[in-house]
């Protein structure tokens, strides 16, 4: 396997944000499949224990795809070589009123099929309104969140 050209970038990227928000997850899993078959590693957010292997992945998208929608703006969304890196927008709702949290995502994708994907995003605290209830089942270690 080759490391993905430009054009397979593209469409990872459009792929992975539009079947996030269609609630899609075959066609975001099948998006992720074609251009990275092999080992996955998610360190997410950096800082917290790294989660390995296809399937640990895809139980974030169970957890928080109901809640939280994307939005990738396109000035904010690069590509190198091996390399996709945006900030992205994510949007929920806090008290009715609509909250927009943002994380940087970095996704490298290797020669051998491997994805490794780190973000860097504010962790909220088990208390919150919005997000705690997912986060202390994603991240039952950091009850008091980050800033």
């Amino acid at each position: 396997m080759a490391i993905p050209t430009m054009e397979q970038l593209e469409k990872w990227a459009e792929g992975y944000v539009r079947g996030w928000n269609a609630g899609e997850k075959e066609a975001g899993c099948q998006n992720d499949l074609d251009i990275a078959p092999g080992e996955d590693t998610m360190s997410d957010p950096l800082g917290t224990p790294p989660k390995h292997g296809f399937e640990k992945i895809v139980a974030s998208y169970d957890l928080f795809q109901p809640t939280v929608r994307f939005e990738v703006p396109r000035d904010t969304l690069f590509f190198k070589e091996e390399y996709v890196a945006w900030v992205r927008q994510n949007l929920f709702q806090r008290r009715g009123a609509p909250v927009v949290g943002e994380t940087i995502e970095c996704s490298e994708f290797g020669a051998d099929g491997a994805l490794n994907i780190r973000t860097h995003c504010v962790i909220p605290s088990h208390d919150d309104e919005a997000l705690g209830d997912l986060y202390k089942v994603y991240l039952p270690d950091e009850p008091k969140g980050s800033k």
